[in-house]
């Protein structure tokens, strides 16, 4: 708990010897701490609340997104649309269109400034609920914002444990998720809301074994609606459903999703907002690992810029996965988690674009596998935090090899030793 206050109240990012330090020491005492079983579940739901209540006055010190986050809630609260006006437009129009506007114009950096909104209506939602409360205060809205992805990170602790009992696995094994460092100082802290998007996609994953699909369809598109990814992994649901109620699923999803987004269907909405999410495969890059492989391959051997390709070559990798995993045909939930896994896992590994808090998904999802190569990426990844300086952001090979080598070892020596037990039996 010393070691987070020290993270949440004294820390820049630029920081690196004292951000790997305390890194190192949170994720040590993580690891020890669950290795001791003979310490109380309950006791470990103590600990999950306590640790994140210690960021709760705490502004995000490793990421500017909150900034947008509270930018997006105060516009809509003034009846704009997000997805049709950018900040850099509205500060040259409207200056003083609502309180605190200059200071979060400045806090969330010229990058965000210049785009429209990416996020999702239900990602929205948080958003004006900060506003709505505190409309002249930016840590109150922190705090806000901050209490709702705690309460999601609790929706999840109840839901993993529901699906890890039904599938006959340890309940102790989501504390390997609730307490991991990365989750807590990327959802609670940095204020990312993968957090609420994985508790609408665990509740999807339980209703699904449940065969309730009707609520797994619902669930599905909210989580969708926080965060996109989820997309990705909805081929994969035929097999456990089977055709006709995967019809009526993907459509419940579609639907759904639609009427979220039917207050924001103005004017430019569709081009702005697919434009946007086109900048992630045709624009942004940081932290890759295979894409940063490939470029400097292209760039040795002719001037062809990948960036520009890397859109057809992510769904095509992505086509020949979802293909591979339902020619297998297998309808366990289990199996289904793992297909997800290995979907979202390639899709990372070929992202041009890896931000820390993109991996947590793989994290949640990894414990109802066998595999742990997510559980040393969520420490390796820290290293990622390095390119960032005081005043501009510059990747090194090296510090991407500490991050990615060992994850690549771990992973494919994992690969072998599942190859081996299945020649075994």
């Amino acid at each position: 708990m010393i070691s987070y206050a020290i993270w949440a109240y004294g820390l820049a990012r630029f920081e690196y010897l004292k951000l790997l330090s305390l890194y190192s020491v949170l994720f040590g005492c993580y690891y020890l701490i669950l290795k001791q079983l003979n310490i109380k579940e309950q006791h470990l739901n103590y600990l999950a609340i306590g640790l994140r209540l210690v960021f709760l006055f705490a502004i995000p010190n490793l990421s500017q997104d909150f900034y947008r986050f509270i930018w997006d809630g105060r516009l809509i609260l003034t009846g704009l649309n997000p997805y049709l006006t950018t900040p850099n437009d509205l500060m040259g129009s409207q200056p003083d269109l609502f309180p605190q506007m200059k200071m979060l114009f400045e806090g969330m950096g010229a990058l965000s400034a210049g785009h429209y909104s990416n996020y999702p209506p239900i990602h929205q939602l948080p958003f004006i609920i900060a506003a709505m409360m505190f409309k002249h205060s930016i840590l109150g809205s922190v705090v806000v914002l901050r209490l709702i992805l705690i309460a999601a990170d609790l929706g999840i602790l109840f839901f993993g444990k529901k699906l890890l009992r039904k599938l006959h696995l340890p309940t102790r094994n989501i504390y390997w998720f609730i307490l991991n460092p990365l989750v807590i100082i990327e959802l609670t802290g940095n204020l990312h809301f993968e957090g609420l998007m994985l508790l609408f996609f665990i509740m999807a994953l339980y209703y699904i074994h449940t065969q309730k699909w009707h609520l797994a369809a619902l669930t599905m598109a909210l989580s969708i609606a926080v965060k996109l990814a989820p997309i990705i992994s909805l081929p994969l649901f035929l097999n456990k459903l089977g055709w006709k109620k995967s019809v009526r699923f993907y459509l419940s999803i579609g639907g759904v999703f639609i009427l979220l987004f039917i207050p924001f269907l103005k004017g430019d909405f569709f081009e702005n907002y697919s434009s946007t999410i086109g900048l992630w495969f045709s624009k942004f890059e940081f932290n890759a690992s295979f894409y940063y492989f490939l470029k400097w391959v292209l760039k040795a051997t002719s001037k062809l810029e990948l960036i520009h390709s890397m859109g057809i070559v992510v769904m095509s990798v992505l086509v020949l996965q979802i293909s591979y995993q339902l020619v297998r045909n297998k309808i366990k939930t289990t199996v289904l988690i793992h297909s997800i896994l290995w979907i979202l896992s390639g899709y990372y590994f070929i992202s041009t674009t890896v931000h820390p808090w993109y991996i947590i998904s793989l994290l949640l999802l990894s414990i109802y596998t066998n595999y742990r190569y997510t559980l040393l990426w969520s420490y390796t990844i820290i290293f990622s935090y390095f390119a960032y300086g005081q005043y501009n952001v510059h990747e090194n090979s090296f510090i991407l090899c500490l991050e990615y080598v060992p994850v690549f070892f771990v992973f494919a020596r994992e690969l072998k030793l599942k190859s081996m037990k299945r020649l075994l039996k």
